[in-house]
């Protein structure tokens, strides 16, 4: 019973804190990467919005630049994702084939889903005139990253 006891007594021989810890350190470096990636995308939405989309007024533009701004943070995403963050032998396995790639590419189809409605809605309340519109995606962002992380780590990595 002593045994049993201290053991118990020690914090870093507890698997759920280890388990949370490993869970928040992954976490963490999917938010670096995905603040990349939301500077890519932020990078392609300006540029598009700003330049090649400058004449069209309204939510085309807004719309359009968006999803191109999008599919470029995407991307960057899933390439360096697979890299960085999702390294272990299991997580490659299931992230790493065309399955995997097309669960990954599901997620990110309802983050821009809930990116074009939260970047209308958006600019809606405050407007697109001058940079009004870069606040709004970054306040889409921090949602659509938690939605990403926690989809793709129950759908494509299963727990992993």
């Amino acid at each position: 019973m002593k045994e049993r006891c201290a053991d118990m007594s020690n914090p870093e021989d507890n698997p759920r804190r280890d388990s949370a810890r490993k869970y928040l350190k992954e976490f963490l470096k999917y938010a670096v990467v995905g603040g990349l990636a939301f500077l890519v995308d932020t990078g392609v939405l300006i540029f598009f919005k700003e330049l090649v989309f400058h004449s069209r007024e309204g939510e085309v533009a807004i719309v359009l630049s968006t999803a191109l701004g999008f599919v470029a943070g995407l991307i960057f995403n899933f390439i360096v994702s697979h890299i960085f963050v999702f390294k272990s032998e299991e997580q490659r396995k299931r992230g790493q084939n065309l399955r995997g790639f097309i669960l990954y590419g599901v997620v990110g189809v309802v983050g821009l889903l809930l990116t074009e409605a939260g970047m209308l809605a958006g600019v809606r309340i405050v407007g697109s005139e001058g940079f009004y519109y870069v606040l709004v995606k970054c306040i889409v962002a921090g949602v659509v990253l938690v939605w990403n992380y926690v989809a793709r780590k129950i759908f494509v990595y299963k727990g992993a």
